[in-house]
């Protein structure tokens, strides 16, 4: 009888665990429902789905089990349940922001999108997916009022707003951050197209002059931050993907994450044999990125990112060969068999302290350096750089008459020992053997001095109006040192730029929820590059002098219907004096000069809607546009005068329009358009780059093959419609003897990819 007794309580008691209901609430970080979330039973395969106040059930099951939790437009979360006769509130985080409600972290005063007086492109994780992810220069082309010369996939030059599109071949106006370590170069010259795209989670641009902020970068500043492992997660994958020209591209990486760690680390390969004669490209790039809280109030963040690359050059042609034969390469490089090499690498460790809720530290230290070598059919280029610089910053919060105030003081030091050396280029000498070095041209080197103080005060000046205030200091100089004595020359001496001083105010206006007006006057600056303070025979030119601007501007900023609706627009006016000219002076050879001034005019909207389509399908069609009116206020060369031209190498006119499709089984489709209006070629407006229209489309499909394993497929085609167009332009090419201006570089054909990504779980 006891016997039976025990049976029967042991039989209850296992069926109350076995059959018991399991119930649960799917929220938000902000605490409101999730409808039609999908919730799994990994053990048995049931199923549930969330209802419209976000709560579910499961019936009979048996503890404990393991429950994966997904919903359109949030990260999945996978969580063990043990306990009995408990209900869970199951908090799920977004995959993107709304852009509106983005924390920016470029500011020295972190606020939202929405709440910043000043124009700020966005492009987060997810919008960073809609290309074929070879060059993260392509996702950054669609932002409003920046525009990118893709030459090839190691020759490419941005501007912003018109500001630093004379530039021959490189980015020397735009200054670019990662993770708060410098891209830049001491004097500005910005290199983004060999930071692979896989390792960045989110980047946000600054558009026209922030030297409050971040001293010399005239046309804005470039912010990329890395990502990283989140709390939980321990993940090994490996991606590859294929497409035409010969392009191959593997990444294998690794994350671990817990409460109070991350580490993420990551292998890339990239080659392409291109479309192009003498257009190869070979890199190889290792980055990490690592995160310690040691207590609740400070946390240390390391990062690093080693890149070897080879790439030839290809070069510019001319009209005809454009339309005739793009796929040729400019004679001169492809005899030459021109191209360029380095490694280059970045360390950088960073500390932010807490110290109280109104007191906070954030100090960071770095090390870069780059060895390059460069033949190139006039000379061929020996480059070392090593640059090494600390920034911090503190942030007070306090109160005045009862209004809320942040007060943010810092400093950022940057030194940089850079050496070059040309040499003559024999190939001509030696047909078919490519660049051989002669004899030395020039010998120099450089010590390089960059000191910013800089402090911004942002304050409620009332229930609906908050304004800011900025200042930065900035002191550039550099040491000379001539090694070269063949020419009887010696530079050797010390150089200093004048101190500059640049403010910046600005304002915001709540006109209502989450509709604003801003407003801001800034004043920002840029120094002259290596390249513009060499002469064609390797000497310094010692008399330039930094390019200053002052930009207008006035916009808005809000959300609608619902919050699924985001709106921005802005107008501005940047006046910019003592304008950097490169003066083209032989076959691919230039020297810097100041001369007069430019106007850039411009607006910029962007419009993005977001619609999700009963929990299971999101809809997020989108478009931005400038239109830009950028000219020659005062500017006089060699007797000419080209006031009221407009300025070569920019676009009068860009849109970019798109629509992405997301479901909730893991299926993702995009399609992109891309509106390049026509492009002046010269100071004299003589020519012009006719408009062209692109269309680019890519599918994706996640899923699950087993516990654990995920597969992710995608394919995709660029230039839909195979249009023949220029996809960068050398302002100011002249043609030497009877040779045709080579301005042009032409862009890819229709061409497509595809690949596969395997990550597993532990």
């Amino acid at each position: 009888m006891r016997k039976t007794v025990l049976g029967l309580i042991l039989i209850l008691y296992t069926g109350c665990i076995i059959g018991q209901d399991l119930e649960g609430k799917i929220i938000d970080q902000a605490g409101e429902p999730i409808v039609f979330a999908a919730i799994l039973v990994q053990e048995t395969g049931q199923k549930s789905i969330s209802d419209q106040q976000g709560t579910f059930t499961i019936s009979s099951v048996e503890l404990p089990l393991t429950l994966k939790v997904s919903a359109l437009g949030y990260v999945d979360k996978t969580l063990e349940v043990t306990e009995p006769d408990q209900a869970y509130n199951i908090v799920l985080r977004p995959e993107a922001e709304r852009l509106g409600e983005v924390l920016l972290e470029s500011t020295l005063l972190p606020a939202a999108v929405r709440e910043t007086p000043a124009s700020v492109g966005i492009l987060t994780s997810e919008m960073l997916q809609r290309t074929d992810q070879t060059n993260i220069l392509e996702s950054i082309n669609t932002v409003a009022g920046v525009f990118v010369h893709q030459g090839a996939l190691n020759t490419n030059k941005l501007s912003i707003r018109g500001i630093g599109s004379r530039s021959q071949y490189s980015t020397n106006r735009v200054k670019a951050y990662f993770e708060g370590i410098p891209l830049s170069t001491a004097e500005g010259e910005t290199t983004l197209d060999d930071l692979d795209q896989e390792m960045v989670e989110k980047v946000e641009i600054l558009k026209g002059p922030t030297s409050s902020i971040y001293g010399s970068g005239l046309g804005g500043v470039i912010n990329l931050y890395a990502r990283e492992a989140q709390p939980g997660e321990t993940r090994a994958g490996i991606r590859s993907s294929f497409g035409s020209y010969g392009l191959q591209k593997h990444t294998v990486s690794a994350a671990l994450g817990s409460e109070q760690s991350q580490l993420l680390a990551m292998y890339n390969h990239l080659q392409s044999d291109s479309f192009r004669e003498n257009g190869n490209y070979d890199r190889k790039s290792i980055t990490f990125h690592a995160g310690l809280r040691g207590s609740d109030n400070g946390k240390f963040t390391l990062i690093g990112n080693f890149i070897r690359l080879k790439a030839f050059i290809p070069s510019s042609i001319d009209r005809d060969q454009l339309h005739s034969a793009p796929e040729k390469a400019a004679y001169t490089w492809g005899a030459s068999q021109g191209y360029e090499s380095y490694d280059k690498g970045m360390l950088g460790a960073s500390y932010r302290h807490q110290f109280s809720s109104w007191l906070d530290n954030q100090t960071s230290v770095f090390l870069n350096f780059r060895d390059a070598y460069e033949p190139r059919p006039f000379d061929i280029l020996d480059e070392e750089q090593v640059a090494t610089g600390v920034r911090t910053r503190f942030n007070y919060k306090h109160q005045i008459s009862d209004r809320e105030a942040t007060l943010s003081l810092g400093s950022e030091y940057y030194q940089e020992w850079y050496d070059t050396g040309t040499f003559e280029n024999l190939y001509q000498d030696f047909p078919g053997q490519g660049s051989i070095a002669g004899n030395a041209l020039s010998n120099n080197s450089q010590i390089r001095h960059y000191l910013n103080v800089f402090a911004q005060w942002k304050v409620e000046a009332g229930e609906r109006l908050s304004l800011e205030a900025g200042l930065n200091l900035n002191s550039t100089s550099y040491s000379l040192t001539d090694l070269f004595y063949g020419d009887g020359v010696d530079q050797t001496g010390d150089y200093r730029f004048k101190t500059i001083l640049s403010p910046r105010l600005g304002a915001v206006y709540n006109l209502g929820p989450d509709k604003m007006l801003f407003a801001s006057v800034s004043h920002g600056f840029s120094t002259p590059g290596v390249a513009e303070t060499l002469t064609p025979d390797g000497l310094i030119n010692t008399d330039l002098q930094p390019e200053v601007g002052i930009n207008y501007e006035i916009g808005h900023k809000g959300t609608w219907l619902g919050n699924k609706l985001y709106t921005e627009l802005a107008l501005f006016s940047i006046q910019v004096d003592n304008l950097l000219v490169a003066e083209r002076v032989a076959e691919d050879q230039y020297v810097g000069r100041n001369l007069g001034k430019t106007d850039h005019n411009g607006l910029e909207m962007l419009l993005a809607y977001r619609w999700d389509v009963d929990g299971w399908l999101r809809i997020s069609p989108f478009v931005n546009a400038s239109f830009n009116k950028f000219k020659f206020d005062q500017y006089v060369d060699d007797g000419v005068d080209y006031s009221g031209n407009e300025l070569p190498g920019v676009p009068k006119r860009t849109i970019n329009a798109g629509v992405d499709f997301h479901t909730r089984e893991g299926l993702g489709f995009f399609a992109n358009f891309q509106h390049i209006g026509s492009i002046p070629l010269d100071d004299a407006n003589s020519s012009f780059n006719h408009h062209y229209n692109l269309v680019h489309l890519k599918a994706q499909y996640s899923f699950d093959i087993t516990e654990g394993m995920e597969l992710d497929l995608f394919a995709g085609v660029n230039n839909l419609f195979n249009k023949s167009y220029a996809s960068s332009i050398l302002p100011n090419a002249v043609g030497f003897g009877n040779s045709l201006p080579r301005y042009y570089y032409p862009g890819e054909p229709r061409n497509y990819y595809f690949g596969l990504g395997l990550d597993y779980l532990f």
